[in-house]
């Protein structure tokens, strides 16, 4: 089903084409001055389909030939060029690998370098016109905002398809409309057109249908539906049927993907012998409808998941990580496309894809990459039944590390809760609607023990993404004409999707702090920090000092030492720490910060800095049943830039009172040779522990994950010597080899200090 240019087909194009001269092959008299001259010769237009009138695939016409663009090394920069070539202010994205489907014709640019700010696409570098070594498989596309630039003149071609499409997919429950709970799993097949919602035909309707249908909609599979009640029901009810023949092979990621035809306007005999198709569907474990099916889904015996998504702003996005040998690593975005992104959304428990992203969009992981070039054809169970490519470390690098986006079913969540008092639509006062039919009504939450864990589910129930800040005091955002507080007691574990799911009061509401001013608010992100120890350095660096205690004036002011020092006899004698080296990554994408400003940091005059948080890390030896027998702690006087990547500029350094804070990619560096830098284990006796490093304990500052803050070690300690091995990320590891680590603490020795 091929776009059809509005320029080749439609009758003004028609009428304009005999009037321009250019179209009886004389020469054109002069340059529009509305046509940027690095453009001469070239037309643009979007192409492809599912998509808006915004976006889409690049398509290029040059000496009267149109082709694509390979997305190899395709950046957000030359989206932006080629957005305002077509006419529209800027880019708020772009995809690869096709998305929009692929093209024909030559591939005219490939290896497209922009910097955003080029008046033309011919500015841009490029292995030059039409010297491409990629296939249509690996078309780019883009989507620009829609806003047209002021007075342009569309001497560009924006491909306007004139047949027919599917833009959207819906179930309409035939029964009990507004009683049921959503998602919506069951119900008739309709489709938009661009007059209105019309039913499908279900001759020839088949499993493979219902399966793309039901991606679309956000569910992993689909279920056997009672027909014959359905063809009675049907026989009472007026249809309006749009479209027939729909023939899936099942591993389309959207319905306009699949062979189908539509009915004319004037065809008077629609679907004879036939009524409207019904799918039924089965929504994943996080969208259980009812605790019937809730029950049915825990009843099968399941094993331990070999994917999982990390670092995305909302459920069912994020960088692709898979279970190798127990260990966690993530996937290489070569030849990464909608059918292997599809395979894992629906593993997951989600629907088919909506983008397969590639290019560590979703943030840079660490550790192992375990796969490369993978090739699924869309109906494997699992990731690892797509054949694929295992990996070396010179194949790939994180910064390749693949993402994806995946359809998700509509809850409706974001309808029950609400932003109000804000300077945007990102801030402001938390409002939750509570009641029933008749008696619904908005109301505040009580500020008492609001912190970043609730704001990150508030904020994920809005669509908003990650939370910046959760605040418990609003009083400076006006509250309107909503001054009940109808929640409070609110405690999630930060995993939840909406608030009632997470603990509270119930319908008794106890605040400690009354009024307005005192209610829960929250600033909102699309971004945010990931955090990150460097477990290997731990290991590497771990030894044991017996330091006099007239070294220590400073540590014992800062609270460094065991308890017991206090009463020692100073400046005699010594305490024996456990020292090592930390080296703390920012793998997310956006900077981490201390919460406080500059103008409240506390100065410490004994070792001469400030403190921008009052604690940034707990360190601790625990016993194997989880006893805490030693603790130390640092406070970030000092968060700065040790070091980046290749590619990264550092930002932050303490020097002359300078801003604190980690630039995504870099990584700050506590030496083992720095005050604090310990555990006093000075009263612990002789025995296998765990050692565990927590960055960030108190969640203080937000972060996309925080099941990779926590950092533990077998160790074994002697009375002289300690033995430090084992040390990995809290979530680096697989289920059973946490069981195993925990079980077993001391046991294998690898490293004698």
């Amino acid at each position: 089903m091929r776009p059809v240019s509005v320029w080749q087909w439609s009758p003004w194009g028609l009428l304009l084409c005999l009037l321009c001269s250019s179209c009886l092959g004389s020469p054109s008299p002069s340059t529009p001055p509305e046509k940027r001259a690095g453009s001469q010769g070239l037309r643009f237009r979007l192409a492809g389909f599912p998509r808006k009138p915004f976006e889409g695939r690049v398509e290029i016409q040059r000496a009267g030939e149109w082709g694509t663009i390979c997305d190899d090394d395709f950046t957000l920069q030359a989206a932006h060029v080629l957005c305002r070539e077509l006419g529209f202010t800027e880019a708020t994205g772009w995809t690869h690998s096709a998305k929009y489907g692929p093209g024909t014709g030559r591939i005219w640019l490939d290896n497209l370098s922009c910097s955003g700010t080029e008046q033309s696409v011919t500015e841009c570098a490029s292995r030059g016109w039409g010297n491409s070594d990629c296939t249509h498989d690996e078309d780019a596309g883009v989507i620009c905002k829609d806003q047209r630039l002021p007075g342009f003149s569309d001497s560009n071609v924006i491909e306007v398809e004139q047949q027919l499409q599917v833009e959207e997919v819906r179930l309409r429950p035939a029964v009990g409309r507004g009683r049921r709970p959503l998602p919506v799993t069951e119900g008739l097949v309709e489709v938009k057109l661009p007059d209105g919602w019309s039913q499908v035909c279900d001759k020839g309707w088949s499993a493979h249908n219902s399966h793309v249908v039901c991606g679309m909609l956000g569910f992993p599979s689909e279920k056997r539906v009672n027909t014959a009640f359905y063809r009675l029901l049907a026989q009472r009810q007026q249809h309006s049927f749009g479209l027939h023949g729909v023939a899936c092979v099942g591993t389309e990621a959207h319905l306009s993907l699949c062979s189908l035809e539509f009915y004319r306007a004037n065809d008077t005999t629609r679907c004879p012998g036939g009524g409207p198709a019904v799918v039924s569907c089965v929504p994943g474990p996080l969208y259980a409808a009812s605790s019937g099916q809730k029950k049915q889904q825990q009843s099968k015996p399941q094993g331990e998941t070999r994917v999982r998504l990390k670092g995305g702003a909302h459920p069912g996005e994020g960088r692709v990580e898979v279970l190798k040998a127990s260990t966690w690593g993530t996937v290489c975005d070569r030849k990464w496309d909608l059918q292997a992104a599809s395979v894992v959304c629906r593993e997951l428990g989600f629907g088919s894809a909506r983008e397969a992203l590639s290019g560590a969009r979703m943030g840079q992981g660490m550790g192992a990459i375990h796969l490369s070039e993978v090739r699924c054809s869309g109906q494997e169970p699992s990731l690892w039944k797509c054949p694929h490519k295992n990996i070396t470390a010179e194949d790939c690098s994180h910064s390749q590390d693949a993402g994806v986006r995946c359809n998700l079913p509509y809850t409706g969540v974001e309808t029950k809760i609400r932003l109000s008092g804000g300077r945007s639509r990102h801030e402001g006062r938390v409002e939750v609607q509570i009641g029933g039919p008749g008696s619904l009504h908005w109301g505040l939450i009580c500020g008492d023990d609001w912190g970043t864990r609730e704001a990150m589910v508030a904020c994920r129930q809005l669509g908003l993404g990650y939370a910046s800040h959760g605040l418990q005091e609003t009083w400076y955002w006006d509250s309107g004409n909503t001054t009940e507080v109808v929640m409070s007691g609110v405690r999630c574990t930060g995993s939840e999707l909406s608030l009632d799911q997470c603990a509270h009061h119930g319908t008794h509401v106890a605040c400690k702090r009354t009024g307005t001013r005192f209610t829960a608010g929250v600033i909102c992100s699309e971004t945010a920090s990931d955090l990150l120890l460097h477990s290997a350095l731990v290991q590497e660096t771990a030894y044991i000092e017996d330091r006099p205690l007239h070294m220590l004036y400073c540590a014992a002011e800062e609270n460094c030492l065991a308890r017991s020092a206090r009463s020692a006899n100073w400046p005699y004698g010594h305490r024996r720490l456990l020292r090592f080296s930390s080296q703390i990554h920012n793998l997310g994408r956006a900077d981490f910060r201390p919460k406080a400003g500059r103008h409240s940091w506390v100065w410490h005059e004994c070792h001469g800095h400030y403190h921008s948080m009052d604690i940034f890390t707990h360190y601790d030896i625990l016993t194997p049943n989880g006893t805490k027998v030693a603790e130390g702690h640092k406070a970030s006087f000092c968060l700065e830039d040790t070091e980046c990547q290749e590619d990264v500029s550092k930002r932050y350094e303490c020097a002359n009172f300078g801003e604190q804070g980690i630039t995504v990619g870099c990584w700050d560096l506590y030496r083992h040779d720095i005050d604090c830098q310990w555990i006093d284990i000075t009263d612990v006796k002789p025995g296998n522990y765990i050692l565990q490093v927590v960055i960030n304990p108190n969640f203080e500052v937000a972060e996309s994950d925080f099941t990779n803050n926590a950092m533990k070690c077998n160790c074994k300690y002697d009375g002289h010597r300690i033995w430090v091995h084992n040390c990995h990320i809290g979530d680096a590891f697989s289920e059973e080899a946490n069981r195993r680590f925990e079980r077993y603490p001391g046991q294998t020795s690898n490293q004698i200090i």
